[in-house]
């Protein structure tokens, strides 16, 4: 469920949103006091709520600010906060497996912690969108991922057939804390403002390990690097950062003179080339080592199109066969990678452990996968890859219901496909529009 923005909240942020675009070297010196302000505090509540999410490292979770009483908690906290004895908790560090194998660090600040930084967000978002860049789609309300591919699309479809496929390393663990700084300090002098990021970003990190004793680290701090993937702030503050990059490109005249336009999504960028796909890809490098970040030369590489391919985003952009004419042409198809992820989950999902479940509750729990996979891969020709997922989640479905009545495989007499779409409600994938317009062109 989406929360609707209090009207004194969305004042607020409109003023401030209005006079950063109206001046964009004005300098923002008041701002600490509205982090605290009742309406913009509950409201950030609300929304770190919304979110969900596991208890940080003092264990506190949302049902026992409930049962302490909501109002009570955010008087204490904006009492903190306005009394300048605020200090964050440690951020808990946890895992999330990555479809390489390798694990993603993720860190979860106390709910505390959180709420603060959702109230920092609600105020300082509205001044640094003004600033960012069009080419930048993530973490912005009027732009997104499938924003990201269709401008790529639209690049290589306009002579744009060299592209730098780019991968940094641990982007959100490197950003310089000095650097990162002084990009917020360009529009915040509220000092109290920069020393509540400062305290954020310094945060330390604990971790619990296999034995269940917990390690805490101050890498950060030691380091001066990173900003926890995570944490409210996170998000905002990485694209502040990537902005130097993104605006530098232009500002220095790498764009007009290498024809090389960039698309950046969160950590993620490509640089579309009207040839001198080689050349962009060295001043991106000496550009990078600038900012202090590092480019994984092993990811990174250059793509000619249309003899090769590349993806960006789950999009597998190269040549591309109209399915009625037969015609070549340039555009996306859904990677490899992510069919072959979201048949993974359909088959985690049917696993014949979960035989105790309701035949609801499953295909309940599949519809809304597929649908959520479908809603986001539904540009370019996507009839091949909706039909292969199909295919599999009528087979995962059928053999979990064989398990669970315990009839023997296959059994498509008793589970037909038309009974496994229509009797047990499993979606019709393939009913949806197969083809995004530009496929058609």
């Amino acid at each position: 469920m989406s929360l609707v923005t209090p009207s004194s909240v969305q004042k607020l942020q409109t003023a401030l949103h209005a006079k950063a675009k109206e001046s964009p070297n004005f300098r923002f010196y008041a701002l600490y006091d509205k982090v605290y302000r009742k309406d913009v505090l509950d409201f950030a509540y609300h929304r770190c709520k919304a979110n969900g999410g596991a208890a940080g490292v003092d264990g506190q979770t949302f049902e026992d600010i409930e049962a302490y009483g909501e109002e009570r908690w955010l008087d204490e906290l904006a009492q903190e906060l306005k009394s300048r004895t605020y200090q964050p908790l440690p951020v808990r560090r946890v895992y999330i497996p990555k479809p390489d194998g390798k694990q993603r660090p993720l860190g979860v600040p106390a709910i505390r912690d959180r709420t603060a930084e959702m109230a920092a967000v609600l105020v300082l978002e509205p001044i640094f969108e003004a600033d960012l860049q069009p080419e930048q789609y993530a973490y912005r309300s009027d732009r997104s991922a499938l924003d990201a591919v269709k401008h790529v699309h639209k690049l290589i479809n306009t002579g744009h057939e060299e592209i730098v496929d780019a991968d940094l390393s641990g982007y959100f663990d490197s950003i310089p804390h000095p650097h990162l700084l002084k990009s917020v300090a360009r529009r915040i002098v509220d000092g109290a403002m920069l020393h509540l990021i400062k305290m954020w970003l310094e945060a330390p990190v604990e971790e619990t390990d296999e034995k269940g004793n917990k390690h805490r680290s101050t890498r950060n701090r030691d380091d001066g690097r990173g900003t926890p993937q995570g944490a409210p702030l996170s998000p905002l503050l990485s694209n502040i950062y990537m902005r130097r990059f993104v605006l530098g490109w232009r500002k220095l005249g790498h764009e007009k003179r290498l024809q090389a336009r960039i698309v950046n999504y969160a950590d993620d960028f490509v640089i579309c080339c009207r040839g001198k796909a080689a050349e962009a890809r060295a001043t991106m490098q000496g550009m990078m080592v600038r900012l202090r970040l590092t480019v994984n030369e092993t990811k990174t590489r250059v793509c000619k199109l249309p003899e090769e391919k590349f993806d960006f985003l789950g999009y597998t952009f190269g040549r591309c066969y109209s399915p009625k004419t037969g015609r070549a042409y340039l555009g996306t198809v859904p990677s490899k990678k992510r069919v072959m992820r979201i048949c993974q989950a359909i088959r985690a999902e049917t696993r014949r452990s979960q035989t105790q479940r309701k035949p609801q509750e499953v295909t309940g729990q599949l519809n809304q996968m597929i649908n959520g996979w479908a809603n986001y891969f539904c540009l370019g020709p996507v009839s091949h890859a909706y039909r292969a997922i199909e295919q599999h989640a009528r087979k995962r479905l059928r053999q979990w219901l064989c398990a669970k009545h315990q009839v023997s495989w296959p059994a498509v007499k008793q589970f037909s496909d038309a009974a496994l779409h229509d009797k047990f409600g499993l979606v019709r994938l393939t009913q949806r529009t197969g083809n995004f317009p530009w496929a058609k062109a």
